[in-house]
């Protein structure tokens, strides 16, 4: 039996079940609603089963829906991706390279990296995107990164971790703060302090609300901010203190009115990895940047 799944038609499936409207689907794909509507019916009586429950209200997927759009989506990004390599390779260049890093990589090591990686690899085309630590696997599951760099202790399934550098969290204080040139201390001693934190959903923010719960108090957040130089920036004007990496906030210390306290507890060396999805080869461009990562 020849199944009507081609490309097209997995596009209408994927936007329809995104927009929960097939004519939502149709004006996205500037196709017209009959034929957006013939291509998901056309399929259904082919397989012999429903994608979608239709009502009044929309499109909702079925179970065999869910997984098609699922693998639908992997498809149509690998097939997006050949179309960019061939036209890349089209240019002469040899490869391209998708890369999520979180904060710190790009604050802290991947400027001197992908510098030299351009120098003595001009015809290598590397995306970067940031994104949170912990967002960044099902990106590379999904096929939309092809490398990662991750704040993370242990390999979600389907990736694989490889160390790739270090740092280490301070707390960051107030100049003239009473904490301000104490000697080293543990996060407990410091959950009286007003924070000022990142927002929900980083690895760092997950960190330290384990330790403070560990220590049986709560963590006081009077602040949350979206980069280090706004939190910095709070914490220069007495607003409250907060817990960053010290290689990444430099700047920051150099030029507000700052002091930086070290952190005994384990958690404050951080060990960065390499995220990449397990059981697929990466490309020798993806292996040309890990190289460069890795020296």
């Amino acid at each position: 039996m020849n199944e009507p799944l081609d490309l097209a038609t997995l596009r209408v499936i994927v936007a329809a079940a995104e927009l929960g409207s097939i004519s939502a689907a149709g004006d996205r794909l500037q196709l017209a609603v009959a034929a957006a509507s013939a291509r998901i019916t056309a399929l259904e009586e082919a397989l012999g089963l429903r994608v979608f429950e239709r009502s009044s209200r929309g499109v909702r997927l079925t179970p065999a829906g869910q997984m098609l759009v699922r693998r639908g989506r992997e498809i149509l990004v690998d097939m997006d991706r050949l179309s960019v390599d061939l036209h890349d390779y089209a240019k002469g260049l040899q490869g391209h390279v998708r890369l999520a890093a979180n904060t710190s990589a790009m604050l802290e090591v991947l400027p001197a990296k992908l510098d030299r990686m351009a120098r003595e690899h001009p015809l290598i085309r590397i995306d970067v995107v940031e994104h949170g630590s912990l967002d960044i696997p099902l990106m590379l599951l999904e096929g939309r990164a092809d490398l990662g760099i991750v704040d993370m202790a242990h390999a979600p399934h389907g990736i694989t971790l490889t160390d790739c550098f270090s740092d280490t969290l301070v707390l960051v204080v107030p100049a003239g703060h009473a904490l301000a040139g104490t000697a080293p201390l543990a996060l407990e001693q410091a959950l009286d302090e007003q924070f000022i934190a990142l927002h929900d959903g980083t690895a760092l923010s997950s960190r330290l609300m384990r330790s403070a719960s560990l220590s049986g108090k709560a963590l006081k957040i009077r602040m949350q901010m979206r980069s280090f130089d706004a939190v910095c920036r709070m914490v220069a004007g007495g607003l409250g203190v907060a817990v960053l990496p010290l290689q990444a906030v430099g700047p920051q210390l150099a030029s507000l009115p700052l002091a930086t306290v070290p952190l005994t507890d384990a958690w404050a060396a951080r060990t960065h990895r390499i995220a990449l999805r397990s059981g697929v080869e990466p490309a020798p461009a993806t292996l040309t940047l890990i190289d460069f990562l890795l020296r």
